[in-house]
């Protein structure tokens, strides 16, 4: 079929296909360009919810606190929690709460050597906040699924 048709470039789009994409570009920025701005239409996200989703939007980190909710609890207990995770990881985002002072690392001494995590007061503070967050999913990521006993959802 080579040679029939229009030739391609190295994208691998057509010529005529790459020729009407690009005028149907320039007619939407056209358009964008005549759409007044509304001045604080759209405000800035503020720091404290940037930091917010920094700090807990990574994986693992809202299913360890979660864990760390109803109590303290031994590293290797954590990973066998939170199914999926890595020493590693798990190691990472336990420092990472420690240093932004959700979660506090215990050293039990004493042959063997111990240690344990427990939720800071600014951590348990987190409690309402991860309710809702349950609820929500439930509600909209699963479908309604079932409740879960306890949860109040």
């Amino acid at each position: 079929m080579a040679g029939k048709g229009k030739a391609t470039g190295a994208d691998g789009v057509r010529g005529d296909d790459a020729g009407n994409e690009g005028a149907r570009h320039q007619a939407g920025t056209r358009e964008r360009r005549d759409v007044a701005h509304v001045p604080g239409a759209c405000g800035v996200v503020d720091l404290g919810i940037t930091r917010v989703f920094e700090l807990l939007g990574k994986r693992w980190t809202g299913p360890i606190i979660a864990v760390l909710m109803t109590q303290p609890a031994h590293f290797a207990d954590l990973r066998r929690a939170v199914p999926g995770i890595s020493e590693r990881m798990l190691s990472d985002r336990l420092t990472e709460l420690a240093g932004a002072g959700l979660v506090v690392r215990e050293v039990a001494e004493g042959p063997p050597l111990r240690v344990s995590y427990r939720l800071t007061d600014a951590g348990a503070e987190l409690g309402p906040a991860l309710a809702a967050l349950r609820c929500w999913g439930q509600k909209y990521l699963l479908g309604g699924a079932e409740r879960e006993p306890g949860t109040g959802c």
